[in-house]
């Protein structure tokens, strides 16, 4: 009750130390290593490769934005693997 008039008084919460950690952009033009790996994957598929190693190394745990673009790039370079092999397969055979 030691505020003056027409002043604000701060609230102090829990969270506030926590919000810090996030105020930066994430890199690549703001959409994070994730996501942009795997837009340039469609013009260089080995970049999925790499975010999927980034992502089965724990890398996100250094930002957990990046979480679900590593995980999406993961995918991706599952699904060509698979892609790659059967149309190997059915050339061969």
């Amino acid at each position: 009750m030691n505020h003056i008039e027409d002043e604000y008084v701060p609230i102090r919460d829990v969270e506030d130390a926590q919000l810090g950690m996030f105020d930066k952009p994430l890199p690549c033009f703001g959409c994070g290593i994730g996501w942009f790996s795997l837009l340039l994957g469609f013009v260089f598929p080995l970049m999925w490769y790499f975010s999927a190693i980034l992502y089965f190394g724990k890398y996100y745990n250094k930002d957990p934005r990046e979480r679900s673009g590593l995980a999406a790039c993961a995918i991706a370079a599952i699904m060509f693997t698979v892609a790659a092999v059967i149309t190997l397969l059915v050339y061969l055979l």
